[in-house]
Formats: C-alpha cells, structure tokens, sequence
C-alpha cells in the first residue's frame, strides 16, 4: 500500500484518541512500545484486551472491546492478525461514532474491512506502524 505523507500527516495530526487493540502488558511486546510512543507525543491512548479489562495501562482504563469504551475515539490501532481485523472494523464502525481512521499495524491487511470502512468515510491505513511513521515525518 502507498499513502502519501500528507496523508499520513493529516491522519496523525488529527488524531489524540486512539484505542489500541491487542494492547499488552508486556514491556517486550510491539504494541506496549507503540502505545508507550503514542502517549509521549501527546496522544491519548486507550488499550482494548478482553483479558486485561479493568486494568490501568497508558494511565487509562483497559476495556475488553471497542464496544465497552465510553469516550471518543479518532483513530483504531489493530495489532491483531488480519483474520481479526472484519470483525474489530465492524465493531468500530457499529460503536464508535466519530471515528476519523482504521490503523492496521505492519503485516496487517484486510482488503474486504478497509472497503467496508472507507464505503462508510472511515480513512484507513494497512501495513504500516504509526511509531515509524511519526519519526519519519517528525511529526
């Protein structure tokens, strides 16, 4: 996939909610780092993993689904293996009114879900890291 930078630039700038799904505790794990990241640049960074519900990570609540997540959301960061992401879309698209875009993380696509997002003015992004894009266009 190729996204222009000013498109990516207006997808991160315009985002300060995001709901990481796949969030782990784990201080090894891609999607703890990435999250980490997020919230030193100033993003808001709500984690979603059914088995860590309740929790406090990223100094927020962690909910089980996008579903259960009370407040606004811009953008949906999946670190789930593509087979996941049909239903996590149909989710976002169902429960979070306001959603700006769908972020699937490296190695993550899904071509029937970004339809399905974007058929609905979702913006949506497969296959890349917003971590290294953020260093990359020093946002």
């Amino acid at each position: 996939m190729h996204y222009s930078d000013e498109f990516l630039r207006e997808v991160l700038s315009s985002a300060k909610t995001i709901a990481l799904v796949g969030a782990s505790t784990n201080p090894a794990r891609p999607s703890r780092m990435v999250g980490e990241f997020l919230v030193q640049k100033g993003y808001r960074v709500i984690g979603v993993n059914p088995g860590l519900a309740g929790k406090q990570m990223f100094g927020e609540t962690v909910y089980a689904d996008l579903a259960s997540i009370p407040d606004q959301v811009d953008l949906v960061d999946i670190f789930r293996a593509s087979d996941a992401v049909p239903g996590i879309v149909h989710d976002a698209l169902t429960h979070l009114s306001g959603l700006q875009t769908i972020w699937m993380q490296l190695g993550v696509e899904h071509a029937q879900a970004t339809q399905q997002a974007q058929a609905q003015g979702i913006k949506v992004v497969q296959d890349r890291c917003p971590k290294i894009e953020i260093a990359r266009l020093g946002l």
